[in-house]
């Protein structure tokens, strides 16, 4: 059984979308100068440095008497969080933002078909419900950004996603979509009987290291970039991963993996605004319609959850 919930949980959350919804605007800028690996490589390799004194310091005891059990899948959270970040950014190099960002946000889906094998945890139909919008909502949002064309809506044949680049990079953000689910389910089980800190520190610790792996595989180097992108990279490792991803991680103690999963989706929403204050990118009508589906979907979730008292 979890902890008892904390009364700032549902505001930690707002915080934590409104967190990782920058992400996008610090990659954008970030990958004029940087190739995609070194991005997320560099983004987790700083946020385990920013962990790594209190972690060592504070919570080196709780470090040291980790079994070999929470050891073991601590660090496959890890590879899981690094396939995520390494897939879905790369997949942008290949399909179009709407493909990817529509096969990434199935994520959900899949914690809530694993979560009762894994897990034992069973989501009521209210609360699948509630994820079926949202996950329209996200694929509505696809749909404008894919289809728009002036004041109207053109899309083009389904078979030009299933072949070629646009299916190699369709293919990948779908794994990362897998990825985040097995990395949101293995954080559930672990964040019941381990600390904040030592857990993601662990993690992101892994991740990183993973991701220098496929970096340097790629034949890509950290070195010799501006100023200005490594300042992008230290805002992405301490904005969304440090307190957008270490919140989300935080609250798997309290709430079902399927219920944090659902509520990333409220990221779309938050990189819109951000992307119309920013980088002056109007939404579309649909994009608008998107973003109250997936706030509806997130509030039938989680009324349904409160009401039935219940986390697992």
């Amino acid at each position: 059984m979890a902890a008892p919930r904390p009364r700032l949980l549902p505001f930690a959350l707002v915080g934590a979308i409104l967190a990782v919804s920058t992400a996008s605007i610090f990659i954008r800028f970030a990958q004029a100068d940087a190739p995609s690996l070194v991005i997320a490589a560099l983004r987790l390799t700083l946020a385990s440095l920013v962990l790594a004194p209190s972690a060592l310091v504070r919570h080196g005891g709780e470090l040291r008497r980790l079994g070999r059990e929470d050891l073991a899948l601590g660090l496959l959270s890890g590879l899981f969080l690094s396939i995520h970040f390494a897939t879905w950014i790369t997949s942008l190099e290949y399909t179009s933002v709407a493909s990817s960002v529509v096969l990434v946000s199935t994520g959900p889906l899949w914690v809530a078909l694993l979560s009762p094998l894994f897990l034992r945890e069973r989501l009521g139909g209210i609360v699948l419900g509630g994820m079926a919008l949202a996950l329209l909502g996200g694929l509505l949002i696809g749909l404008s950004e894919a289809c728009a064309r002036g004041t109207g809506l053109a899309c083009g044949p389904l078979g030009n996603v299933l072949h070629g680049r646009a299916m190699y990079g369709n293919f990948l953000a779908l794994l990362g979509a897998w990825a985040v689910a097995a990395y949101l389910i293995i954080g559930r089980k672990l964040r019941q009987r381990l600390p904040l800190v030592p857990y993601i520190f662990m993690v992101y610790g892994m991740a990183s290291l993973c991701l220098l792996g496929f970096m340097l595989i790629a034949g890509e180097s950290p070195l010799h970039y501006r100023p200005v992108t490594y300042a992008w990279i230290l805002l992405l490792a301490l904005i969304p991963q440090m307190i957008g991803h270490s919140t989300y991680n935080w609250a798997l103690a309290y709430l079902p993996a399927g219920l944090v999963a659902i509520t990333t989706l409220g990221e779309p929403i938050g990189s819109a605004v951000l992307a119309y204050l920013i980088l002056h990118e109007a939404p579309t009508a649909l994009t608008l319609a998107g973003g109250l589906l997936i706030l509806a979907g997130l509030y039938v979730s989680t009324l349904a959850r409160s009401a039935a008292g219940q986390d697992g």
